[in-house]
């Protein structure tokens, strides 16, 4: 098995994420090569937590014109994972 900080990279930061954690639905981004089965493990190893389902994305990068050359490239893209925990569960990621 994976180590469960190799699948999670990081918590997605954005107004529709921030939102849907006041509901218990909360966004990561993960490892590309990364299934459902071990983002749900890898949550529930980290947060102590209870996870109900994964919907998981991929998101291609954008097209970017670079300066002065006017050759196209590409950003990055990323796999995001919308983990929604079961009711009373929550993730203190932005408590202060």
């Amino acid at each position: 098995m994976k180590d469960p900080r190799d699948v999670i990279i990081r918590p997605v930061v954005s107004e529709k994420s921030y939102a849907g954690s006041s509901i218990g639905v909360y966004t990561f981004e993960v490892h590309p090569s990364a299934s459902k089965p071990e983002i749900r493990d890898a949550v529930q190893r980290i947060f102590n937590v209870k996870v109900l389902k994964v919907n998981t994305l991929n998101r291609r990068g954008k097209r970017r014109m670079t300066r002065g050359t006017n050759r196209v490239g590409v950003r990055n893209g990323a796999k995001r994972a919308i983990v929604t925990l079961a009711p009373g569960q929550q993730i203190p990621l932005f408590e202060n």
